[in-house]
């Protein structure tokens, strides 16, 4: 005991136990007094409205942390959903586009089926659609038998355009919205002939038209097959469909009138392609008769733009006889 209270800090340590205790003592015997009692419960009371107002506040605090916990969550979750809407929308358009290019297979083997010239599907892989030129490239070429001019047409026999240049593995084929493509158009219904070329942005319209033939918005307008002597014939088998009538125009004081048409296929989305093998048009073999340039023409049995012609040789004057 006398080692305990040996030191400074130990006799600090003692005083303040005891201190504690007596004062413990002392608010122990006056807690239960009477006084003492009604004081608490009157303090109580009068706190009670700060009690309750600090527990409101600290249920808004709660709350409050509560709400921006959901918040961030909603975010995240909002997030997680505008990747996932991102991805199906993705998804949703590359199946559109692989069921528009099965569609387009499937009605390009119906037609091969049925159709009696030899073919060659093959897929667009590159486009030129300018002001100047309007062409695609296919993936096949000459190791699969397509050779310059062969025709190239689309699903429902629709024209594409003509093969203009060739390689082992690729073809460039000018279409007819090109402005240096001319085609001889003949409308379903009324058998009108014309001319049909390409315009900038890809329209057509087909000129020279008979005024006095009937031609009407909503005709199918086809490749006529034109066929004349000596082995001539148009450059396109008979019967692929060019496009439809939208408008008419015819002035008054000519003698031709003008066509304006939609392309049956959208020549700046076409996917597959067949490219006719077999068929043989235009002019004939160096050993065959030439074409006269009077069946040519406006008013020839083909126009001038489609198929070339050779101006026949002039019979040589004969000389005078010497004396």
């Amino acid at each position: 005991m006398t080692t305990l209270f040996a030191t400074r800090a130990g006799r600090r340590r003692a005083v303040t136990f005891t201190v504690l205790l007596a004062v413990s003592l002392i608010l122990m015997a006056i807690s239960s007094s009477p006084g003492i009692t009604e004081f608490q419960s009157a303090m109580a009371y009068a706190l009670r409205p700060v009690q309750g107002a600090i527990h409101d506040v600290a249920d808004s605090v709660s709350s409050a942390v509560s709400a921006v916990g959901e918040i961030q969550g909603l975010h995240s979750d909002n997030a997680a959903l505008r990747r996932e809407n991102e991805r199906l929308t993705a998804d949703n358009i590359r199946a559109q586009a692989i069921e528009s290019e099965n569609e387009q297979l499937t009605a390009l083997l119906q037609l091969r089926s049925s159709f009696q010239y030899e073919t060659a599907a093959a897929e667009v892989i590159a486009r030129e659609s300018s002001e100047a030129r309007r062409a695609v490239t296919i993936s096949k070429g000459t190791d699969d038998g397509i050779e310059k001019g062969d025709v190239v047409i689309a699903e429902g026999g629709a024209l594409v355009g003509r093969v203009s240049e060739v390689g082992p593995n690729f073809a460039n084929v000018t279409l007819i919205s090109d402005r240096s493509s001319t085609v001889t158009g003949e409308t379903e219904t009324s058998t009108a002939r014309g001319e049909v070329i390409g315009q900038l942005g890809g329209a057509l319209i087909m000129q020279n038209i008979d005024s006095t033939e009937k031609v009407t918005p909503g005709e199918q307008v086809l490749t006529p097959g034109i066929e004349v002597a000596a082995g001539i014939r148009s450059p396109y088998p008979k019967g692929l469909v060019i496009g439809e009538v939208t408008d008419v125009r015819k002035d008054a004081n000519s003698v031709v009138q003008t066509a304006y048409l939609l392309p049956t296929t959208d020549l700046d989305k076409v996917a597959f392609v067949l490219v006719i093998l077999d068929y043989a048009g235009g002019l004939p073999d160096a050993g065959d008769t030439p074409i006269d340039c009077s069946l040519t023409g406006p008013h020839g049995a083909l126009p001038g733009g489609e198929q070339p012609c050779i101006e026949p040789s002039k019979a040589p004057r004969a000389s005078p006889l010497l004396p």
